[in-house]
């Protein structure tokens, strides 16, 4: 670990053995409660040794101090930054037609992290985000994305309609989550390689950006006279849904 380098603190069972897992993030060392014996403190030793991470033994004191709450449970981690990848290796080896998810314009760290949480369970390969630094905010990500933040295959593009340029010339659907002039989500086909942007609450996805997709889904509500939608977090979950179903009905109609 470098002089310079920014260290995050990662807290809870969950979060901590998401970035053991990870290739994002190097993690220097696990703090554990002294006094913790139970099968979740050996669980989380014995991934740490597998991982080759020092597993140090601190009071609650210590473990509270680089914490934001008191729900670590008595297990945090020392970590570095986290990591992020090209464009490119967004995009699946092999592993059915790609999924790629480009969340723009969320403001608030739990809700990003539930909508990671989503997208990683529904088997997006990869999420492109906008340039902003989450580091102050990873403990909370990590937990509300359940180490989901952890594990899913992030990268950076400067603007929505940089990511949708590359991934349509590498032949992706470029498709976003609209109100106005869109397919209902459940009319649309979804299997083709598909790049969806999903916009914030506040701004949504820009005119602009609409008028150049190739596709612009809405998801249906039963109940019309509703105005508000859903947020972007359960939007999210329910487009990456409906892409998950009709390609594993795909799948099993071949």
């Amino acid at each position: 670990m470098s002089e310079q380098e920014t260290i995050t603190y990662l807290e809870g069972k969950i979060s901590v053995a998401a970035a053991l897992r990870s290739p994002y993030r190097a993690v220097h060392r696990v703090l554990l409660r002294a006094d913790r014996e139970d099968r979740t403190a050996r669980w989380l030793q014995h991934r740490a040794r597998e991982a080759d991470v020092p597993v140090v033994q601190v009071d609650t004191a210590e473990i509270d101090a680089v914490t934001q709450g008191n729900s670590h449970g008595g297990i945090a981690a020392e970590a570095g930054q986290r990591q992020f990848v090209g464009l490119e290796a967004l995009l699946p080896r092999g592993n059915g037609p790609a999924f790629v998810v480009m969340l723009d314009g969320i403001e608030d760290p739990f809700n990003f992290g539930q909508s990671l949480r989503a997208l990683y369970a529904m088997g997006a390969h990869g999420v492109a985000l906008r340039p902003r630094n989450w580091m102050s905010a990873a403990a909370t990500v990590a937990r509300a994305s359940a180490g989901a933040s952890e594990l899913m295959p992030m990268a950076v593009a400067e603007t929505a309609a940089e990511a949708a340029d590359f991934y349509r010339r590498r032949g992706l659907t470029v498709a976003c989550a609209q109100k106005e002039d869109a397919l209902p989500m459940d009319e649309a086909d979804l299997t083709a390689p598909l790049f969806l942007l999903v916009g914030g609450e506040k701004r949504g996805v820009t005119r602009s950006f609409a008028r150049q997709a190739d596709l612009r889904l809405h998801i249906p509500y039963d109940r019309i006279s509703y105005e508000p939608s859903l947020g972007t977090t359960a939007a999210a979950a329910a487009l990456a849904y409906e892409v998950m179903r009709q390609r594993k009905h795909a799948r099993r109609t071949v």
